[in-house]
């Protein structure tokens, strides 16, 4: 009997130990499912937004703003739930009638980026303190007031595209359906869209800023907008612009990159003193106005005659196109006089066993193997601005803003790829004609191209190539601004550049509004 009841006392003892492990497990369960999506839910089955007063003093005087962080549940028009887009949304608190005032939508690009390097570079209340060449200083990092703000002429609205930053689709939901150009385009525009009726805004002049693949967007957003709600944009921002793929794809029978290339390696050269002397004492926008007359004359077509180029042509392009590269007569000829990018990072400081950046080619990298072909890695992405921006902002939505997520933020993520270009099989995507028909449809929209003289991600010349093959009509040049800096892809990261971008963008916002409109 002893025995029975001891076995009987142990049996439940252990049925007890068991409904313990299971009711952990049943509570560790809930608490990852919580990870997944931890954004809380308000009235109505809404995402719980995160709001937050704030100020900053410019010039002397202080400005009150509402910061607003979270998630945009969107639907379909049945009712379905189809992703959980995150945004961070700056709001004056003190200029008058908030439905007026400008309100400007920003993103970034990649594909595959969120939104941190414009919010927290250039346009939002908060920068990453770096130093003013645009290095990054030693962690733990930190974030600054920012003097240069765009927040005291318009109301901002940061965007981070589906499967970047805190944003994803829908449980149950396949992230392919967001990821190709004209997804990102419909889903970005559609978040767009309900931002600006939810909150009152379709009265407010709007704009929009993109950096990078974001340019891409944005020209795509513009035709968009108007043609699916009829949104009529006042403005357009392109920082470091790519509309038409063809100048930047690096293929055999496409020699338009090598062309428009070109001023960027004499600008990489000139800045690392690989110039001749006759070269190196000139002024840069000297020596890059050398550079773009031979790209668009002689060596233009050098490229087009192929192999119908005679020997001594050969010969002298080469000798020229080494001159403004800092390269060698010999290494031009063995590339055929095409020089692709990564060679070219690659090979102008191998001798000092050093590579260049792609971002911005003011900065110099380290390899192991200072004789392979390709640097192993981005030195103006990897050891200057990846660290500082992703840290600061996982603590400033945090610890400031409130946002409690524990999802990783996605940064720059490859959880993107591969992106669907199926809109343009067998072409290279080119949204300039995009572009061109929402001006001519809306010709009051103004469009401003900042480029940086240091970029080989989206070349200030090929830019420059797009803007002069839109075929716009000649009353609708005047709406076209370009500015130029002596930096790379994040002009920004440089304090003069930041500086001359705050006061760049003044005068094109200014510009753009209506007479009437209250600041």
């Amino acid at each position: 009997m002893k025995n029975f009841l001891r076995s009987f006392v142990l049996a439940v003892v252990c049925l007890s130990l068991v409904a313990s492990f299971v009711s952990i497990a049943q509570e560790t369960g809930k608490e990852k499912d919580t990870a997944k999506d931890s954004s809380k839910t308000a009235p109505g089955g809404e995402p719980q937004l995160s709001v937050m007063q704030h100020q900053i003093t410019l010039g002397g005087k202080v400005l009150r703003y509402k910061v607003t962080a979270g998630y945009m549940l969107m639907r379909d028009e049945a009712g379905k739930a189809k992703a959980n887009i995150f945004f961070t949304a700056y709001t004056r608190e003190d200029a008058g009638d908030v439905s007026k005032r400008p309100l400007l939508f920003s993103f970034n690009g990649g594909p595959g980026s969120a939104s941190l390097w414009l919010h927290l570079g250039l346009i939002g209340p908060k920068r990453v303190l770096m130093s003013d060449m645009g290095e990054s200083l030693a962690p733990p990092y930190n974030l600054v007031d920012n003097d240069y703000t765009w927040l005291g002429e318009t109301d901002l609205v940061f965007i981070d595209p589906v499967m970047t930053g805190y944003s994803r689709p829908a449980q149950g939901e396949d992230p392919k359906q967001f990821l190709g150009y004209t997804e990102d385009i419909a889903s970005v525009g559609d978040f767009i869209r309900l931002y600006t009726t939810r909150n009152a805004r379709w009265a407010s002049p709007k704009f929009l800023v993109g950096e990078s693949y974001g340019t891409t967007r944005a020209a795509g957003l513009s035709g968009y907008l108007q043609n699916r709600y009829n949104l009529y944009l006042n403005g357009i921002m392109l920082i470091s612009t790519i509309l038409n793929f063809q100048t930047a794809r690096f293929q055999p029978g496409n020699d338009m990159p090598y062309m428009l290339f070109l001023p960027t390696y004499t600008a990489t050269a000139w800045y690392h003193k690989r110039l001749s002397p006759e070269l190196q004492q000139k002024p840069l926008k000297a020596v890059l106005a050398e550079a773009e007359q031979f790209a668009l004359g002689d060596y233009a077509l050098a490229l087009l005659q192929g192999s119908k180029l005679s020997e001594s042509s050969r010969k002298s392009v080469a000798e020229r196109l080494a001159k403004l590269t800092g390269l060698t007569p010999a290494y031009v000829e063995q590339s055929n006089l095409r020089i692709e990018i990564f060679r070219f990072t690659k090979e102008l400081l191998r001798s000092e066993r050093r590579t260049v950046g792609r971002l911005d080619s003011r900065f110099k990298g380290i390899d192991l193997d200072a004789a392979g072909e390709r640097g192993e890695f981005d030195p103006s992405l990897d050891a200057t601005i990846s660290g500082p921006f992703t840290a600061t902002v996982n603590d400033y939505l945090r610890r400031e803003l409130g946002v409690k997520n524990d999802l990783p933020f996605e940064s720059l993520t490859g959880r993107v790829q591969p992106w669907n270009y199926n809109n343009v099989q067998n072409q290279y995507l080119n949204v300039g004609e995009t572009l061109r028909q929402a001006m001519t449809k809306n010709p009051f929209m103004k469009v401003w191209f900042a480029s940086g003289y240091y970029d080989f991600a989206t070349p200030y010349f090929a830019s420059d190539y797009t803007v002069n093959q839109l075929q716009l009509d000649p009353s609708l040049q005047p709406n076209i601004t370009q500015t130029y800096y002596e930096a790379g892809h994040m002009m920004y990261i440089y304090k003069p550049a930041l500086v001359q971008l705050q006061s760049d963008f003044v005068k094109f916002i200014r510009a753009a509004l209506p007479p009437q409109t209250t600041k």
